[in-house]
Parts: C-alpha cells; sequence; structure tokens
C-alpha cells in the first residue's frame, strides 16, 4: 500500500428540496384549502475516523465528493424526503484544513470521532406553510437553501507516543525493526526510509507504546534539501523525541546540533519536547570513543539523558526502552492533569 499524508479535495453538501404550491379538492371538505408540503433537508458531508486505515492514498484517485439533494414537497402536506449524508472515512490522526493551508477546521484525532464539515441546506416551504386568516390560498413557495462548498486540504499526523528523528543513515530502521514487528527497508545509503513507518514496542504485558520512524533529515530540510522536513507532522503528537545519532560518523555534537535547528525552524512545538539522545552503533566505537562522544553529547545537549545503544547487537536497547516508556507515562500525566 502507498503511503500519502496529504491530500486536496472538494466538497459540497446537499441543497435542500423545494416546497410546492398544491391545494386540496376533497369531497367533504366545502372550501379546499392549501396543502403543499415543504422540501427535504439536503445532505451533510461528514468525516468520521477509521482506526483500520492508515494513508490518505484513496483521495488520489477520488477528490469531489457532492451530497444528495433533499426531496421536494408534495401535495396532502407530503413533506420531501431529507437526502443522507456522505460519509468520508479518514484515518486517526488526519487534519482538516481550509485551502489556505493554515485555517484548521477539524482534527479527527481519537478511534470513531465524527465532524458534520458541512451541513447540508434546509427545505424551502410550500404554500402550506404561508396560511393564515387573511390569506387562506397562497401561492406562494420557496426553493430549498443551497448546500455548502469548499476546497479542504487533508494532512494526516500519525498517532504515535514516541518519535525517531535522526540523519540519514543514523540507524533508525535498523532500530525499530529490532524493537517492533515493524519491517521498514534498510540499507547502506542515505535516505532509504522515503516515509513514516510505525512500530508498537511492548515491554510487558502491560506496558506498550507505539514508535514512530520518518525520514531522515539533513542540514537545510526546512527549505527543501533531502526530503525536506514535511513528515516532521508526524512526530507532532509525540509524547517524546528519541534521536539516533550515528556514533561510527565523527563529530556526534555537529549531528545533534543540525538535526535540533532543523526542528526548531520547522516549530510545531518540537524544539521543546522531552528528548532522548541515543548514541548508536556502539559496536563501531571503542570504549574511549563511546565515553567521550557521551560526555559530549551530554555537554552540548544541556543535560539531556544520553544512552549508548546498538540497534544491530541488541546492547543497551532495553535501557531506551525503559526510559521512553517513562517519559511517556511522565509526559501524558502531565497533560492530563
Amino acid at each position: 500500500m502507498k503511503f500519502l499524508d496529504q491530500a486536496k479535495i472538494y466538497l459540497r453538501s446537499g441543497d435542500g428540496g423545494d416546497g410546492v404550491v398544491a391545494f386540496r379538492r376533497e369531497k367533504y371538505i366545502e372550501f379546499g384549502g392549501p396543502d403543499g408540503g415543504d422540501g427535504g433537508k439536503g445532505g451533510d458531508i461528514v468525516f468520521v475516523a477509521e482506526p483500520n486505515l492508515n494513508t490518505l492514498i484513496d483521495f488520489r484517485y477520488t477528490q469531489h465528493f457532492r451530497a444528495p439533494k433533499g426531496g421536494n414537497g408534495a401535495g396532502s402536506d407530503k413533506t420531501g424526503a431529507g437526502a443522507g449524508p456522505v460519509v468520508i472515512t479518514v484515518p486517526i490522526g488526519t487534519q482538516i484544513f481550509d485551502d489556505d493551508q493554515e485555517t484548521l477546521l477539524a482534527d479527527l484525532d481519537a478511534p470513531g470521532k465524527r465532524v458534520v464539515l458541512l451541513k447540508g441546506g434546509d427545505g424551502g416551504f410550500g404554500n402550506a406553510h404561508f396560511k393564515t386568516s387573511t390569506n387562506r390560498a397562497p401561492r406562494k413557495a420557496t426553493k430549498g437553501w443551497p448546500g455548502e462548498e469548499r476546497w479542504v486540504w487533508l494532512r494526516l499526523k500519525l498517532i504515535a507516543d514516541a518519535g525517531l528523528v535522526g540523519l540519514p543513515n543514523a540507524g533508525k530502521s535498523t532500530f525499530l525493526s529490532v524493537v517492533s514487528a515493524a519491517r521498514p527497508k534498510i540499507a547502506d545509503y542515505p535516505f532509504t526510509t522515503l516515509h513514516p513507518q510505525l512500530g508498537v514496542i511492548r515491554l510487558s504485558m502491560a506496558e506498550e507504546f507505539v514508535l514512530a520512524d520518518i525520514p531522515g533529515l539533513i542540514e537545510g530540510a526546512h527549505e527543501g534539501a533531502g526530503l525536506g522536513d514535511r513528515f516532521l507532522g508526524h512526530v507532532e503528537r509525540c509524547a517524546v523525541l528519541l534521536h539516533l545519532i550515528d556514533g561510527a560518523a565523527g563529530d556526534v555534537v555537529k549531528a545533534w546540533r543540525t538535526v535540533r535547528a532543523e526542528m526548531e525552524a520547522y516549530g510545531g512545538g518540537l524544539g521543546g519536547k522531552p528528548e532522548i539522545i541515543g548514541l548508536n552503533k556502539a559496536d563501531a566505537m571503542t570504549p574511549r570513543e563511546a565515553s567521550a562522544r557521551m560526555a559530549a553529547l551530554r555537554k552540548a545537549s544541556g543535560g539531556r539523558p544520553v544512552f549508548l545503544l546498538s540497534g544491530a547487537t541488541g546492547q543497551g536497547v532495553p535501557e531506551v526502552l525503559r526510559a521512553l516508556q517513562n517519559a511517556i507515562h511522565d509526559t501524558r500525566r502531565e497533560q492530563a492533569a
């Protein structure tokens, strides 16, 4: 299945049905009278968060959604049938923006969450509605109210508890494949990961969390370099970030500062999120190199927790997962308070 995390679509809710002009002619009603019914309501445009979806790929092929018109009224005071809604299912974490891509209209961040984005038009009035003591035979009826229409942007932000960030080839995909059942592509060249991946980490019967791996960042990503920073939106909702650094690449402090600068340039609150630093590829460093680079990272990061690990051998991985679980628990508890 292809991954697509944003799409532009056109929406139009249904027009209301028209009211009608009609008069009754019945044997035992001496003077008859108006009995034109009202029109029915037009269909709404409704969005629902569906747990079994994880991409917006369907909207690449279907981009126009129109709800049906309400039924017209009829004689004998019959109201037209109301039109059913058009229900659009999207993955959990989908945000709906106006055409300007800045105005947030809805955020479907929980399973089953339902939002009526565009309401159908109300039905028009039949002539029975205008009957009064002084106007006993009105010949007036109104058209149904038009529905609403607009172009909107759908933007998917994956729901994950922790996010993996780092430069290309920092070992993020290897780490995710070791700690979860996810099977991301792994290769010895930059930008192996082309779209976000999710993995579920289970520490015990009662403890588990979701980890999101996004494509690597390089200097200038906020200006479009490499794959850009558009995938950073998928870690905006995370409680904690795991910043993996290739310990065998040399200048680990520069690598850390490069990614931090891109996150802060992106915004979205990423700069203020709790961060755990993982000095990866311990198996490719001597103990002296590992010790010196961990100390340099602690100093440069202002005392953030730094862990030595190796995704390839599993060294230090349980300690990192425990630190992530504790950070997630603490952050969620603060958010709930």
